[in-house]
Formats: C-alpha cells, sequence, structure tokens
C-alpha cells in the first residue's frame, strides 16, 4: 500500500502565519504538524509515501526530506495549476497511486491512536474506499455522511441542516476505483472538485464503501483555535510518553507536572512552569510564568511574562510584563512591554488578516 499526503493549499484562515510558513510546518507539541501524519503512516506499515504539494514549493521539502529519518520514501507531487479542491489532488496524483491501494491522508488533520485497524479492515474485506468520521460539534463546516438504515448512502458537503454530528474526516483508503470517481466529477459551486463528491460517486455507483467512526479524537487545524486545541491534545498525549529534561534549571525554579525541555535551554531566576509544557532548544526562560498548554520553539527568549496555552515559535522573543493567553506568536516576532519606551502607549505593526487584543 502506497500513501498519498495533501500538503498544499493557501490555507487563508490561518494568516498572517501561513504568509510566510507552509501551514503544514507549522509546529504543534514543538513538531511540524505533518510529522504526526507521516509517523502515523508509517506506524500503519506504509513506507512509500506521495507528498502533494503547491506548484514552486521549496520549503516543505528541506523539513521533511527523502523520508530516511522514518525509514520511509518520499516523493513530491506538485498540483498542476494549483490548488483545485481535494478530490483534485487524487486526480493530480494518478500516474503515481494506480496499481496498488492506498491512503489518502490530509496533511493538516491529526488524530490520536494508529490508522492500522482501518488498513486491515480495507485489506480484509476487500473494499473499494473506506472513510472515517468523527463526531464533531460543528458538522456543518465539513462533509458529512448521510446514512439511512444503518446504510452510507451519500457525502454531503458543508450542509447548513446537517442530518448527523458526524463529520468526515481526512483519512480514506482507495483502491484504483476512485480514479474513476474523480475523473467523471464536476467543479462545484466553489470551483472546486469536492472529495465529498468523488465519494458520494463511489457509493451511488454500487461500489464496496466502508466506513467507521474514529474512537479518541480527531482535528482539524484549519483556523487559529483548532491549531491552539490541537497542540493541547497532542501535548497531552506525546508527553504522557515522554517528558524529559534536557536543559540547564537554575535557582527559585519551580516545575510541576510533565514538562519537556530541550539541549541547551536555560531556565533561570524565578520560573514556575505547569505542564504539559514543552520548550524547545537553546531558549531562555526567566522571571516567567509558563502555564499549560504551551509550546516554546528553538531559540527563543521569554522574559517577565505569563504564558498559557499558546504556541511560540523559534526565535520569538517574548518580554511583555503582562499575562498572554490563546495565541499564536510567528517566528522571529518580538513582543516588548509598552512601559519599556516613550511615549507610553501601544506601538503596533499589524499585517494583513492579524488579529490583536490590547
Amino acid at each position: 500500500m502506497k500513501a498519498l499526503i495533501a500538503a498544499g493549499g493557501n490555507a487563508r484562515r490561518l494568516r498572517p502565519i501561513t504568509y510566510t510558513i507552509n501551514k503544514h510546518l507549522i509546529p504543534l507539541a514543538n513538531k511540524p504538524m505533518i510529522f504526526f501524519a507521516i509517523e502515523h503512516i508509517v506506524e500503519a506499515g506504509i513506507q512509500e509515501i506521495f507528498i502533494n504539494i503547491n506548484p514552486g514549493e521549496k520549503e516543505l521539502q528541506q523539513y521533511v526530506g527523502d523520508g530516511g529519518r522514518w525509514g520511509a520514501r518520499i516523493t513530491y507531487v506538485e498540483q498542476t495549476g494549483g490548488p483545485k479542491g481535494v478530490a483534485h489532488i487524487i486526480k493530480n496524483a494518478e500516474h503515481f497511486m494506480r496499481g496498488e491501494p492506498f491512503l489518502f491522508h490530509l496533511g493538516d488533520n491529526i488524530v490520536l491512536g494508529d490508522l492500522r485497524r482501518f488498513a486491515q479492515r480495507f485489506a480484509e474485506e476487500n473494499l473499494d474506499a473506506l472513510f472515517a468520521f468523527a463526531r464533531v460539534p460543528d458538522p456543518q463546516r465539513f462533509g458529512v455522511p448521510v446514512i439511512e438504515h444503518g446504510k452510507l448512502v451519500r457525502i454531503e458537503e458543508k450542509p447548513a441542516v446537517p442530518k448527523t454530528d458526524l463529520a468526515q474526516t481526512g483519512i480514506y483508503f482507495y483502491n484504483d476505483t476512485v480514479f474513476e470517481a474523480v475523473n467523471s466529477i464536476e467543479p462545484s459551486s466553489r470551483g472546486e472538485y469536492e472529495i465529498s463528491d468523488a465519494n458520494t460517486f463511489l457509493i451511488q455507483a454500487g461500489r464496496r464503501v466502508g466506513w467507521e467512526e474514529i474512537t479518541g479524537w480527531w482535528k482539524d487545524t484549519g483556523k487559529p483555535e483548532d491549531l491552539l486545541e490541537g497542540n493541547q491534545l497532542l501535548l497531552n498525549e506525546v508527553l504522557s510518553k515522554e517528558a524529559i529534561n534536557n536543559g540547564m534549571i537554575g535557582p527559585n525554579v519551580k516545575i510541576q507536572g510533565r514538562v519537556q525541555i530541550g539541549k541547551n535551554t536555560k531556565v533561570w531566576d524565578n520560573v514556575l512552569i505547569r505542564g504539559p509544557v514543552s520548550i524547545g532548544e537553546n531558549a531562555m526562560i526567566k522571571n516567567s510564568y509558563i502555564g499549560p498548554y504551551t509550546s516554546i520553539g528553538n531559540n527563543c527568549v521569554i522574559d517577565n511574562t505569563e504564558i498559557e496555552h499558546s504556541v511560540i515559535m523559534d526565535y520569538a522573543e517574548v518580554r511583555a510584563g503582562t499575562r498572554i493567553v490563546d495565541s499564536i506568536i510567528g517566528k522571529n516576532a518580538i513582543i516588548e512591554s509598552s512601559k519599556n519606551s516613550l511615549p507610553l502607549g501601544h506601538k503596533l505593526v499589524i499585517g494583513d488578516n492579524s488579529q490583536v487584543e490590547v
């Protein structure tokens, strides 16, 4: 079995962060989110992976590489003409995927647990397709299955009035019959080839289609609040297995709960850290409180600040003199206290699509 990971798109809802970084490289629990998809795929016994990318993409290849670190082989496939919908990703990769069944995984979806039981059922029942559904509080944002008398009859894309609280997740198993589907459907009113339409085509064509509900949790990281919740879920999972302190801890430092600290990081002078928290390498934390569900990247400086339930990316410097919560702070960002310079007041340089509370 092969795997195809979707890692293109524009991620408009995550701007301005995604102006300068591929969405799938945004760190959750201090690891690029696409790494979690790759790890789950390899755990399912799949070594040949293809990653769909935007035309001209270079950054993602540099971070992910050839797959050697996971014992896999990774090939990059540019999406001809740019993003045209999820089903178009499969259509675009047909040359690479034909001949063997494959797992299609959206690179910005994170899930608890492994995918082996899905792969096993798909193979044992000789299915043409297998979909994973999850219960969500806002199904109108997703493809929603219509199930009548226990039978899956179609998938409705972002219905105004969902018939269930189940949502189609970004995990699909297919064989070659999917190419008939993606080559038969027409673009939707949004101008995109919808994966819901392709899946409905398979169902209504009488193909052998199965589905399962995900146990545990699943998260689509489409909005800033989704990223923060994904970071929270992953910190709970990752640090329950491993919470290693490789840093240098000074006097007057209290560490409570599950906290991971990277190499050469200094935690100094009146610091309280309450886990789950992940701190990268070569960082400096002093005179600060770091609260639960916070991840701090490499080479960051946190001074005289309280931070909780936030993602701080590499090389950020935060000397806010106040409390920061529910925030995503990008690479090389600098946050200073307004009391450090005159005239007093909030001095802001705010880019497009930013959100600030003062």
